[in-house]
């Protein structure tokens, strides 16, 4: 049997042009497919659509069946159980304080009974291995974990069918791996069918059965070589620049959320240099989006001193960008600070075209694609011209294509004498970007090192040939950025 079946569907947002334009897809149960395409594509969209307590409002033609029924019956219970979904941010999908009832969240939606709800808990958490932590609050989680719990509460409810969005983009590499592992055995070992949307799928082939790309052309089936290029040599993705005196610094600095948290940094010793980029990385929680935001003074330290040269032409920006969103309309957000910042009509013209959001011009920020957004957020704060620049993430959600433009503007941004400072799980992209790299853990810096004595010196933070290095090598932009 089909476990989803997509049958001449389109689908348009309110007032707006089709998103999904006359598709068809079979997937067949027990599969691992991979769903890819570009930045905006409608992944998220279809995805969603086929989950109906979730499902975008708008226009629907054509047919979309789940393991044999069609989408339109009225027995939504039943689609509740059969179906599970992961979203993106694992913060957007945790409703609870602690695991243990997390867990059971869905199970009680459905109205298991206390025995039945009791025995499924215990089975998801053997299966995924978090019983040491069962009764930690959610909020104290990593990001790996916090994914792992949604994954095992979804499980809990004992779907047929399930939907990941970009479930990896916020997992750092070895993270990563474990997700990908529980996926791999869910599918293989409990046969449920597993459909992942990804930008990243050359980490994801080794476990995937099949895969398929939407684009303009509707959705094609696609050859699982295909997503995995050939190795380059390392010198054709960057070359290096000088840098200057330090300018961002930070002088054993101990910060803690609480007092009755435990300490996020406890040391920590950092010297960014002017006109470079440096990148942050380090495993889910080790406390990279924190020392940006002690950087950038938006927390203050308890103990230790951080000092900052450049506070007053700064920029940053959240892992979540929509905290920089106030307005009605992808334009309105472009000029927000036109009259602070003193740029014109021309800037905001040729920004939108850069990044791809001149069509998206009178749409509402939160209406866009992930990708779009973080897009969206990056082109606004490139406006203000900054001279340090403080970016959480910025490659969440984005394509090849995508990351290549904003690896582009970087480097126009550092060619000015600008300072960029980036934490990221996103190593090929680091690669090739940073002039020195840092990595956190246990509440330090662990070291500081250049981009390429770090990744040939490191066992575990390694990166793999993706999509966007092949496109950083192919129009030799390693030696624009240098």
């Amino acid at each position: 049997m089909d476990a989803l079946k997509v049958d001449g569907f389109s689908f348009s947002y309110p007032g707006e042009d089709p998103v999904l334009r006359d598709l068809s897809l079979r997937i067949e149960e027990g599969s691992f497919a991979l769903l890819v395409g570009r930045t905006g594509c409608g992944k998220t969209t279809l995805l969603r659509c086929c989950k109906p307590e979730i499902a975008p409002v708008g226009e629907r033609r054509g047919s979309i069946e789940v393991l044999g029924s069609p989408l339109d019956f009225s027995d939504r219970r039943s689609i509740l159980s059969s179906v599970g979904y992961v979203f993106q941010s694992p913060e957007n999908q945790i409703v609870c304080d602690t695991v243990v009832h997390e867990l059971a969240f869905g199970l009680e939606n459905l109205g298991v009974d206390s025995d039945a709800m009791r025995r499924r808990v215990a089975e998801a958490a053997a299966f995924f291995g978090i019983e040491p932590w069962l009764h930690a609050e959610t909020a104290h989680l990593s990001g790996g974990q916090k994914q792992l719990v949604n994954l095992a509460g979804i499980l809990a409810m004992q779907p047929r069918l399930l939907l990941l969005d970009e479930p990896t983009s916020q997992l750092d590499p070895i993270a990563e791996k474990s997700f990908l592992h529980a996926l791999f055995r869910i599918n293989r070992e409990l046969g449920i069918t597993v459909v992942v949307a990804t930008h990243a799928p050359e980490s994801m082939t080794d476990y995937a059965t099949e895969a398929f790309a939407l684009g303009d052309r509707g959705i094609e089936r696609v050859a699982l070589g295909e997503l995995v290029g050939n190795p380059m040599p390392r010198g054709q993705r960057r070359a290096a620049g000088s840098l200057g005196e330090s300018c961002v610094s930070s002088t054993d600095v101990f910060f803690r959320y609480a007092r009755d948290r435990a300490w996020v940094l406890r040391g920590a010793d950092i010297d960014i240099r002017k006109g470079g980029i440096h990148a942050l990385v380090g495993g889910n929680g080790s406390g990279k989006s924190t020392l940006l935001r002690l950087a950038a003074g938006v927390l203050k330290p308890e103990r230790g001193r951080v000092e900052n040269a450049l506070r007053s032409r700064q920029a940053l920006l959240p892992q979540n960008p929509k905290a920089l969103f106030v307005c009605d309309t992808v334009g309105e957000e472009l000029r927000e600070w036109q009259s602070a910042c003193g740029y014109g009509e021309p800037e905001v013209f040729s920004m939108a075209e850069r990044f791809g959001l001149s069509a998206l011009a009178h749409r509402h920020p939160f209406d866009l694609s992930g990708g779009q957004q973080q897009s969206l957020a990056f082109a606004k704060l490139l406006l203000t011209e900054p001279e340090l620049l403080l970016l959480d993430e910025p490659t969440k959600g984005l394509d090849a294509n995508a990351k290549l433009e904003l690896g582009s503007a970087l480097g126009d941004l550092r060619g000015r004498g600008a300072t960029i400072v980036f934490a990221t799980h996103d190593l090929a992209f680091a690669s090739v970007l940073a002039d020195e790299v840092s990595m956190l853990f246990d509440g330090a810096v662990a070291s500081t090192e250049p981009v390429d004595a770090f990744f040939s010196n490191n066992l575990f933070y390694r990166y793999r040939e993706d999509g966007f290095l092949r496109l950083w090598a192919s129009r030799g932009l390693a030696e624009e950025v240098g």
